[in-house]
């Protein structure tokens, strides 16, 4: 399945959708002078650009890597989302304020059976609609269809608001036009806000999803070879580009190439069932003299004591050098990383002064 024409062509439909409901609504919203109707078809409409937004920024993306960008174009998709909800926000601030209007300066709105008829009509798109967007959102990992969904699914909540406002003013005369146009209003402005802050968190970088990163790890660690997995970082290039590091322990007697071959084994294996390119830095692993093995149980005991460490590992003994060196890692809400690994540092070398200690305060990146 090519991923790109796969999402342009959902997008094709939405465009196609969206402009009967606009056309339709409008129709409905000018004849009936129902300010919520109105409102609503605009609303249509930015859904409309929206999936035009999308179609640009999936091609756009789907061009491969070039000498200045060789990584690809897979982020553009991360500003297409953003551009979407910025339009959704401005819809939302032009409703408000249009809203405001109908408030200060009421007039009743005139509905009949067939207006009513089409506005029930327009939330069932709506619903079947969203629900269409977000599962290929989540099929092809589309940021930009999911954005969709949702907005669309808000779209349902909208249209439900103003086919109830019709018929409270058709049965009791009530007018709730410019209140009920203020609500959906704030409704879409949120909806904005929500797909921003999504959107910001992708390109600023946010924590790999526990399952992938615990999946990829697991798979590293199914190879007789590993003694353990450690420091996985992700990067995300797009949806469909993921590159990524990783260290594992192996024993230090392995010599040069079965090191090689066991790189190249587990590359492979996670780009198989993970999409992710992965690169391999090794942490050699000495602890089977009766002094290495006492001075890693008594680290061990030192992380277990200690509630802010969150992981220890690249253990090694130079015993030429008389040197040791590890990472270690501490929770983001340990105050003062620094200070406290200088402590355990003091710790060890007063316990074995024969020896440096050297550790590395390393990062938590991933589970």
């Amino acid at each position: 399945m090519d991923r790109t024409k796969e999402i342009v062509r959902v997008s094709y439909r939405g465009i196609a959708v969206n402009a009967l409901l606009v056309i339709f609504k409008a129709i409905v919203g000018f004849a009936a002078g129902s300010i919520s109707v109105i409102l609503d078809a605009v609303n249509n409409l930015s859904d409309a650009l929206s999936s035009v937004i999308t179609i640009v920024g999936t091609k756009l993306a789907g061009r491969g890597p070039d000498r200045e960008h060789p990584y690809g174009h897979g982020r553009i998709e991360y500003i297409t989302s953003l551009v979407i909800a910025l339009i959704v926000l401005i819809a939302g601030v032009t409703s408000l304020r249009e809203a405001a209007g109908k408030i200060m300066k009421p007039s009743a709105p005139e509905f009949t059976v067939v207006s009513v008829i089409i506005i029930a009509a327009g939330v069932l798109v709506k619903f079947f609609l969203g629900r269409y967007f977000s599962a290929m959102g989540k099929k092809l990992d589309s940021g930009s269809l999911s954005a969709s969904g949702k907005d669309a699914s808000f779209d349902a909540v909208i249209s439900s608001a103003t086919l109830l406002s019709a018929i409270i003013t058709m049965t009791v005369g009530l007018n709730i036009e410019g209140w009920l146009g203020a609500v959906i209003s704030l409704f879409i402005i949120r909806a904005g806000i929500e797909i921003i802050t999504e959107t910001l968190d992708n390109i600023i970088g946010v924590r790999t999803d526990k399952a992938l990163s615990t999946g990829i790890k697991d798979k590293i660690n199914s190879f007789p070879q590993v003694h353990g997995s450690h420091d996985l970082i992700l990067h995300s290039y797009g949806p469909s580009e993921t590159l990524g590091s990783v260290h594992i322990e192996v024993d230090d007697s392995l010599t040069a190439a079965d090191i090689d071959e066991l790189s190249r084994c587990i590359t492979a294996e996670v780009y198989k069932e993970f999409s992710v390119y992965l690169t391999i830095g090794i942490y050699a692993t000495n602890t089977s003299d009766e002094l290495s093995s006492r001075m890693r149980q008594r680290l061990t005991e030192l992380v277990k004591a200690d509630d802010m460490i969150i992981e220890m590992h690249g253990f090694y003994v130079d015993k030429e050098k008389s040197a040791v060196t590890f990472d270690v890692i501490y929770s983001y809400d340990e105050k003062d990383p620094k200070g406290a690994v200088e402590r355990l540092k003091a710790q060890l070398e007063k316990d074995f002064p024969e020896y440096s200690f050297f550790p590395n305060l390393d990062r938590d990146f991933s589970d």
